[in-house]
């Protein structure tokens, strides 16, 4: 395997414009081709997990768990998707071969055959087969044709098989509603339900209404920033949508009270710049008939590596405030590839082998995480560092590490600031572009430093932290004072 990863590095880029619309098109056959390579891996690797775990006495209904979450971790993809790869897999393998013939050979991408594999989904193993040969999908059906005319060929053809099944497939798919939150651009989210098509339609029909009356009336807010307003201000029941619910925004306090630059972070979004987080403080205010409170939860961090101090339970449960503290110290699950929201906070070494209720010895993890690592042959262990480590261990012998993400505040080894014995100092000119540093040697036996000229060539200046550029400016002081006493000195 390493010999063909070498060989596709090793392949240089055309010269011509047809030599390089002629490689993309044979990469994107070669992608195509692996995709297909992958997926009877995958369910050959299915097959040899159930084996042995059926020679290991696991039970029928138990045997093929944990096989998806590791073919996730080999892939480098959540747990879910790695559900979702199996099952394709095993759809691709087993029941629709001409579909699969033409994933082999380029004519369909991965993504297209995951789209006939959906639409099929409803359909016996014996029907789907006959649609797979009906589509014909290797003959060249669907050469040229778009996702949309993949989708509707594949939907009527299911339909024509078994038009039952397809009508039962939309009368059970209201039980798959639901509501969920992803982050999006510039500190904004996508607030996204799923729902019935004639509920989806009521709502959406009654939050324009709202806006058209409000905008005939004058409001000076576009149509789509009044119905953005009215459903957060229906859903919370206050104005401006906060109240007394809780947004845990994590900060240093230096970003809170010092107008520091450090970023901060909000549970369930990610990194958010400093300013708006202090403007999410500061221009939150009361109505005449509502309470707001903004209550500061302190969470202190070990000087030097930012690592959250620990305190231990005797309890075999996590006590409430320990709870809160692994869940802004881990903010997703802590299963690598894995950002789904927390769900469970469980011991890494399990209590009834020894494990502590300790904030060294706890995780947060999703559902569906955290019931894989009880699996037979799964082991977690915690790791000694600077921020708080595990390594997973699979039955195959694999072994994955996690690391909790950075506080803010948190300072990486290539932006901390250099040993005082050797202390080197870009200073940015007027253009912008950065002076070659100043180095300073060891202090002489007269106490002062020496400065000399490094001859590397110039780097950009790494933005810092208001405090960060004030230690700066006062070791430039620092060395042109060391400059003008040093003949004083001689």
């Amino acid at each position: 395997m390493q010999h063909l990863i070498t060989a596709v590095g090793s392949l240089r880029t055309g010269t011509s414009s047809g030599e390089l619309v002629d490689q993309l098109r044979g990469l994107e056959d070669l992608k195509s081709a692996i995709a297909a390579l992958q997926a009877k891996v995958a369910v050959a690797f299915d097959l040899a997990q159930r084996r042995e775990q059926a020679q290991a006495g696991v039970p029928t209904s138990e045997q093929g768990q944990g096989v998806a979450a590791q073919i996730a971790l080999a892939r480098r993809e959540s747990p879910s998707r790695g559900s979702r790869l199996l099952g394709l897999a095993k759809a691709l393998v087993t029941e629709m071969p001409r579909t699969m013939a033409a994933l082999e050979t380029g004519q369909l991408n991965e993504w297209r055959a995951t789209l006939l594999v959906k639409e099929t989904a409803c359909l016996s193993a014996v029907d789907r087969c006959a649609v797979d040969e009906e589509l014909a999908a290797d003959a060249g059906t669907f050469s040229g044709a778009g996702d949309r005319a993949i989708i509707a060929a594949a939907r009527a053809a299911a339909y024509r098989k078994d038009p039952r099944s397809v009508t039962e497939r939309a009368s059970r798919a209201a039980a798959e509603r639901h509501v969920s939150l992803r982050p999006a651009p510039d500190t904004m989210t996508y607030l996204t339900a799923l729902l019935p098509v004639a509920e989806g339609v009521a709502v959406h029909s009654a939050l324009s209404h709202q806006a058209d009356s409000l905008r005939s009336d004058g409001d000076p807010r576009s149509r789509g920033q009044v119905m953005a307003d009215t459903l957060v201000e229906r859903l919370t029941g206050t104005l401006g949508g906060v109240s007394s619910i809780e947004i845990q925004l994590v900060m240093t306090d230096r970003t809170l009270f010092q107008g520091d630059s450090e970023p901060a972070r909000l549970r369930g979004y990610g990194v958010v710049p400093a300013g708006w987080a202090r403007s999410v403080l500061a221009e939150r205010t009361a109505g005449p008939d509502q309470d707001f409170e903004v209550w500061v939860r302190r969470l202190y961090t070990a000087p030097g590596n930012s690592e959250l101090l620990a305190t231990d339970s005797k309890a075999r449960l996590f006590p409430r405030r320990m709870r809160r503290f692994i869940e802004a110290r881990d903010d997703t699950c802590r299963t690598p590839y894995c950002d789904a929201p927390i769900r469970h906070i469980d011991h890494i070494v399990p209590w009834r082998s020894g494990g502590t209720t300790a904030l060294q010895n706890g995780a947060g993890l999703c559902e569906q995480c955290n019931h894989t690592k009880e699996v037979s042959g799964w082991t977690v262990k915690p790791l000694t560092g600077n921020r708080h480590s595990l390594e997973i261990s699979t039955p195959t012998g694999h072994s994955y590490q996690s690391t909790a993400p950075p506080l803010p505040g948190h300072r990486h080894a290539a932006t901390s600031l250099p040993a005082a014995s050797a202390a080197t100092l870009t200073l940015p000119t007027a253009s912008g572009a950065a002076t070659p540093p100043l180095k300073t040697s060891p202090p002489t036996a007269s106490g002062a430093a020496t400065p000399s000229l490094k001859t590397s060539p110039p780097t950009t200046a790494i933005p810092q932290s208001r405090s960060h550029r004030r230690r700066h400016r006062k070791r430039a002081k620092a060395l042109k004072y060391a400059r003008r006493t040093r003949p004083l000195a001689a």
